[in-house]
C-alpha cells in the first residue's frame, strides 16, 4: 500500500502539524467499494502512526472499526463515490440523468456547436504518441485554470507521471479527451483503466469558457464515447472526488475516509482535535472559535509523541 499523509485540516494554527506523520494509505477501488466486504489492512510499519482508509462505504464503518481492534477510529470527510454502469447503453444513461440536467447539457452543447463550426469538436487520445500530444495540451490548459492555482486536478508534469502514462498507453489502459470550443482547447479529462473500469484521474477546464459549462458537455460526450467502445464496464468518478459533475453519474455509494490511529494519549488528543476541526469546518470560522480549535491545536503541538 502507498504511504500518504492524512488530510490537512483547514482550521486552526499549525494545521494540526502533529498529524503530518506518514500514514499507511488503504484506498478502495470501485470494485472493492461495491463487493460488500471489509478491506484487509496490511501490516503496519513500526514508525507509522496508523492507517488512512479511503472510500470506505458508510455501512462498513462499524465493522472496520471493530476489526481494527484497539485502534482509535476517526471519521473524516464524507462523500458519494459516483460511478456509471456502461453496460446498459447511452440511451438508457441519457434518460436517467434527469430532465433538468439533460436540458442544460443540450443547451450548452448547442451553444458550443454554434461557435465551433456547427459541430462538437471532441478529440480522443489513447496511443503513446497521441497521449504525449494530449499531455502537452492538458498541461497548458491546466496552467490557465483556477484549479491549478488552488492545487486541484491539474495534470502532473513530472517524469514519473509521464513514464507511467506511456506505460499505461502502451498497455491500452489510458484515455484522454479534449473538448475544443471555437478551435481552442476548453476542457480535458484523463483516465486510466483498471480491470474494465475507467477511472477518472485528472480534469480541468479553461475558466475563459466557463459560461459554456464545458465540463458537463465533455463528461456526457465521454460517456457517449465509452458506451460506443463497449469493452469498459464502468466509469468511476474516483475516491473523494468533489466532482461538480457528479450528477452526470447514475450510481453512487455513500463513503467516508477513516483514520485508524495506534492507541496512545497523543493520538487520543489528535482524534478529539480532528473531530472538532471537522465540525468547525462545517460551521465556518466562528464555529472554530466556539469549539476552541486554536486551544486544541496548541495542546496537540505540545503533546508528547506527536513530534
Amino acid at each position: 500500500m502507498a504511504s500518504a499523509q492524512p488530510p490537512r485540516p483547514r482550521v486552526g494554527p499549525q494545521a494540526l502539524a502533529a498529524l503530518q506523520r506518514d500514514m499507511v494509505r488503504v484506498p478502495l477501488s470501485l470494485a472493492e467499494v461495491l463487493d460488500g466486504r471489509v478491506p484487509m489492512l496490511p501490516a503496519l510499519p513500526r514508525q507509522a502512526p496508523g492507517y488512512l482508509v479511503t472510500s470506505l462505504p458508510e455501512d462498513r464503518r462499524a465493522a472496520m472499526g471493530f476489526g481494527a481492534d484497539t485502534m482509535i477510529a476517526v471519521t473524516r470527510q464524507r462523500y458519494t463515490r459516483h460511478w456509471v454502469d456502461l453496460s446498459a447503453g447511452f440511451s438508457d444513461y441519457w434518460q436517467r440523468l434527469g430532465d433538468e440536467l439533460r436540458r442544460a447539457v443540450t443547451r450548452n452543447t448547442a451553444r458550443i456547436a454554434s461557435v465551433s463550426g456547427g459541430t462538437i469538436a471532441l478529440r480522443r487520445f489513447r496511443t503513446p504518441h497521441e497521449l504525449a500530444h494530449f499531455h502537452d495540451m492538458a498541461h497548458r490548459l491546466s496552467l490557465r485554470t483556477y484549479r491549478q492555482r488552488l492545487g486541484g486536478d491539474a495534470i502532473p508534469d513530472d517524469s514519473a507521471f509521464l513514464q507511467r502514462m506511456m506505460a499505461d498507453a502502451t498497455a491500452g489502459l489510458a484515455r484522454g479527451w479534449v473538448l475544443h470550443i471555437a478551435g481552442e482547447p476548453a476542457a480535458f479529462l484523463y483516465a486510466t483503466i483498471d480491470a474494465g473500469t475507467v477511472v477518472r484521474q485528472y480534469a480541468a477546464c479553461d475558466p475563459a469558457f466557463a459560461d459554456f459549462d464545458p465540463e458537463g458537455v465533455l463528461q456526457v460526450e465521454i460517456m457517449r464515447d465509452l458506451f460506443g467502445e463497449r469493452s469498459p464496464t464502468r466509469f468511476d468518478f474516483a475516491e473523494g472526488a468533489q466532482c461538480r459533475k457528479g450528477p452526470c453519474a447514475i450510481g453512487g455509494v455513500a463513503c467516508l475516509d477513516l483514520l485508524l490511529l495506534r492507541p496512545s494519549l497523543a493520538h487520543h488528543v489528535a482524534a478529539v482535535a480532528l473531530t472538532a476541526v471537522d465540525r468547525a469546518t462545517a460551521l465556518g470560522r466562528h464555529g472554530a472559535t466556539r469549539l476552541g480549535i486554536d486551544r486544541i491545536a496548541r495542546i496537540m503541538r505540545d503533546a508528547p509523541g506527536l513530534h
